[in-house]
């Protein structure tokens, strides 16, 4: 579409490819159009078109899986609606394995399959090699089969969305490249206002930055950094081979880095490399650019080609018709991003797709179209969440040493305790030092370097990635016994903290929490925050540190969508603060830990002088700290907020002052493992947006009995009067070879139920414990009579194992132990 840019419309939508589209059309259908799609150049000239076209259904998540299972429901009936074919096509998809690890992952995959309602078959290499006579079998140790699996045309696709959004009347500007944005600011947010461009500016409510490879350029110009970066896909497309057609299934042969589909009678053959190619910063990316490639690299390719050329012997005498490099952009954890900008309201973002875009596109789209309109999500985002990544993830030069190693995690063997290494380390705690020379093996989360587990003298500091029981068990397990028998001195820094001040802060807290915070001073409560749908958003613990003052400790992971809900949804003018690296948190745990804590600290610490639940400042060595009595692993125990730069102080004190009590470092998963015999939910994983304190069993937690409202209240009291359609229960595997990770399918008399949440080895019940979120999907229900009743078993890869599932904890159900030992 040319002509005149409209002086105004409610939704500008940045970029023109599939995803801009994408919104753009679902906007329409959900009665949101007066809608601009503005495209630099024309529709899908940027990355879009050189995609590869590839529509697997099955994803890590149930919450992705959905949003593909959408995408392909899409693409089949939108020619019907558009008169524009997508190319879309069901031909399958075969996945074969080389490794037995990699066996292991396909079995843990039709699993996940049968636990999504997905229809997915394990094959012999025989048996692959019928679907695909192509193929060379000899190394072969099994393969999948995805009935459902596809492939569409990117372009072809592109138009087909765009016209569906014009037919409602969006309006579709090409040739109109974006250079800024109008911003106002109103009280202490940002708004974005308008935007201008080369041909005019458009007064808007809402930017949908859906520029792709261009996103943090855009972004910047509202003040929203996007972390994304380039890097060099590459494949080719060969001449024709005889007994390609086009129902030839999608080949994927994840082992040798490589896929494979029809193109044309030929076949198009690309790869994901274990080390991949960055290509230029975005604010390098030459202008015009499009329907471009980059120079060939045949060099590169080769470790790629000559994989291909294994698997498919026919490609050594097969010609090449075009060798494409294209750049595509990444994200530096591999999930694409969505939703509102914290740093600007009315601000989006669609972009960093990591070479899944056409099969997300029809789900993400239309999952953002739903939050614009409904001004939240409206189901679990919290894995593509922008708000996931702090700031400093934006910064260019990191992201472009991460994506060197994030296109190659594609077909890398998803160890379910995988640790990136690139770009490290990025944040440290202020005892970083200390617990690295006690031997941590460190993991990261939200860029903190945080201790999982301590390698013993002598021992090399290392992180071993096994599907059975790991060498580094044996160092957690030591860890658990003395947070149990002893006591146990934890890092945990990254633990989010905010301040939230002045006279509007307890009624913003009243509002933003499910439990009463209206509290004596030194009191600490544990409280969820919920949606208006009554789904969890957070999951933190509220301290009542003045009057006027409460400070808000959370999950590390969720800083920024913390900080972003608090001000959003606050009552009058609160101050918000995070205070998050202005304090280290050490955790003492254990049956000893009151012994410890009473060498250093001069004032009492009996049940008396300092109970449950309770906060106070103390003198403790040369240094003052917060000294909450809390736990997240089920013993005696306090968190201590120390000044950060009396952190490494307190540290040594704690470590000198236990030495003959038996104290030990103790890391992350040990905590995992510790809360999973008590039952404890975390964020994220028992505790998202689809899930209710009612699924959750955590009405304790909710104050229905007082008369103030909260946000989501009136949806949780209609919740809580039906049964729920599933519960989350905690379970015990008592096979003493069983190893659990999470992600397992639960069955119920050979029915699938539900799926694994969290898993560990609990080394006091000694066995292979976690949580579950388990439903009858015959009733639709997850009634009490049939959580107590029937044969409960986990699918391990592939073998059945008996479980015990109970909506009790595993461990000291009475909670006897977190009082007083």
């Amino acid at each position: 579409m040319s002509g005149e840019l409209p002086s105004r419309a409610r939704v500008v939508v940045v970029g023109g490819g599939v995803i801009g589209a994408s919104v753009a059309y679902h906007l329409a259908h959900l009665g949101e159009t007066d809608v601009v799609v503005l495209e630099q150049g024309t529709l899908s000239c940027g990355t879009t078109w050189h995609a590869a076209g590839l529509v697997g259904q099955l994803r890590a998540s149930e919450a992705a899986t959905r949003l593909v299972r959408y995408s392909t429901e899409l693409y089949g009936r939108l020619e019907a609606e558009t008169g524009l074919s997508t190319g879309y096509r069901v031909c399958g998809g075969l996945t074969v394995a080389r490794t037995p690890e990699r066996m292991v992952q396909l079995r843990r995959t039709v699993a996940s399959a049968a636990a999504y309602d997905l229809e997915c078959e394990l094959l012999t290499p025989a048996q692959a090699a019928e679907r695909y006579p192509l193929l060379h079998t000899d190394d072969l140790v099994g393969a999948i089969w995805l009935p459902g699996d596809g492939r569409a045309d990117p372009a072809d696709l592109t138009q087909a969305l765009a016209r569906g959004a014009r037919q409602l009347g969006v309006r579709v500007h090409e040739r109109v490249r974006v250079t800024g944005m109008h911003l106002e600011q109103r009280g202490d947010r940002r708004r974005v206002t308008g935007v201008v461009t080369d041909r005019g500016e458009v007064e808007c409510e809402v930017v949908v930055n859906a520029a792709g490879q261009w996103a943090p350029l855009v972004g910047a110009m509202a003040g929203v950094g996007v972390p994304l970066h380039s890097a060099e896909h590459f494949y080719v497309v060969t001449d024709q081979v005889e007994g390609v057609h086009r129902d030839l299934p999608v080949l994927r042969d994840p082992d040798g880095y490589t896929y494979v589909k029809e193109e044309v009678g030929g076949l198009l053959v690309g790869g994901f490399e274990p080390e991949a190619k960055p290509w230029v910063a975005p604010q390098d990316i030459p202008y015009p650019f499009e329907f471009q490639l980059l120079e060939e690299d045949w060099e590169h390719f080769s470790v790629l080609m000559d994989s291909a050329v294994h698997r498919l012997p026919v490609l050594a005498e097969t010609g090449i018709r075009k060798f494409y490099n294209g750049p595509e952009s990444f994200t530096p954890d591999n999930q694409f991003i969505l939703g509102e900008a914290p740093a600007c309201d009315g601000f989006f973002v669609a972009a960093g797709f990591n070479s899944v875009g056409i099969a997300s596109a029809g789900g993400a789209g239309r999952a953002l179209a739903e939050w614009v309109v409904a001004g939240e999500a409206t189901s679990d985002l919290l894995a593509v969440d922008l708000r996931r990544f702090p700031s400093v993830a934006a910064n260019p030069t990191w992201l472009r040493s991460r994506v060197v190693e994030v296109l190659g995690l594609h077909y890398a063997v998803p160890w379910p305790n995988r640790e990136l290494t690139s770009g490290r380390p990025q944040r440290c705690s202020p005892v970083h030092d200390r617990v690295a020379a006690l031997g941590a093996v460190f993991g990261t989360r939200n860029g903190w370097e945080r201790p999982l587990v301590f390698a013993p003298p002598g021992e090399e500091p290392r992180l071993e990635y096994s599907w059975e029981r790991p060498a580094w068990a044996d160092w957690c397990d030591a860890e658990q016994r003395a947070t149990r028998s002893a006591v146990a001195v934890f890092d945990q820094t990254s633990f989010s903290k905010y301040l939230v001040t002045g006279p509007d802060a307890l009624a913003t807290l009243q509002w933003t929490c499910t439990a009463d915070v209206d509290v004596p001073v030194g009191r600490t409560v544990y409280t969820g925050m919920l949606d208006e749908r009554a789904g969890y958003q957070a999951d933190v613990t509220v301290t009542r540190t003045a009057p006027e003052e409460f400070l808000v400790v959370s999950s590390a992971a969720t800083t920024e969508r913390d900080l972003d809900r608090l001000r959003r949804h606050r009552v009058g003018r609160p101050g918000v603060v995070d205070v998050t690296s202005a304090y280290a948190v050490l955790g003492v745990m254990g049956p000893r830990s009151r012994e410890l804590l009473s060498r250093l600290i001069p004032e009492p610490l009996d049940d008396a002088a300092h109970p449950f639940g309770t906060s106070r400042v103390l003198p403790l060595g040369r240094s003052m700290v917060r000294a909450t009595r809390m736990t997240y692993v089920g013993e005696l125990g306090w968190e201590l907020s120390v000044p950060t730069e009396q952190a490494a102080v307190v540290h040594d004190a704690l470590m000198d002052a236990g030495a003959d009590l038996g104290a030990v470092p103790a890391g992350y998963s040990a905590i995992e493992a510790l809360r999973l015999e008590k039952g404890y939910r975390a964020f994220g994983r028992e505790l998202t947006p689809e899930v209710t304190p009612v699924e959750a069993g955590l009405l304790f937690a909710c104050d229905l009995a007082g008369g103030s409202d909260f946000l989501g209240r009136a949806a949780l009291e209609e919740r809580r009067r039906r049964v729920p359609a599933r519960r989350v229960v905690s379970l015990v595997c008592a096979e003493p070879q069983a190893w659990l990770w999470g992600g397992e399918l639960v069955l119920r008399d050979d029915v699938p139920a539900g799926q694994v949440t969290s898993a560990a080895w609990g080394a006091t019940v000694g066995a292979s414990v976690g949580l579950a979120l388990v439903g009858d999907r015959a009733t639709g229900s997850a009634e009490d009579g049939w959580l107590g009743s029937g044969r409960w078993e986990v699918d391990l890869a592939g073998e059945r194992l008996p479980l015990t599932v109970s909506r009790r904890p595993p461990l000291d159900p009475r909670t006897a132990r977190t009082v007083t030992p």
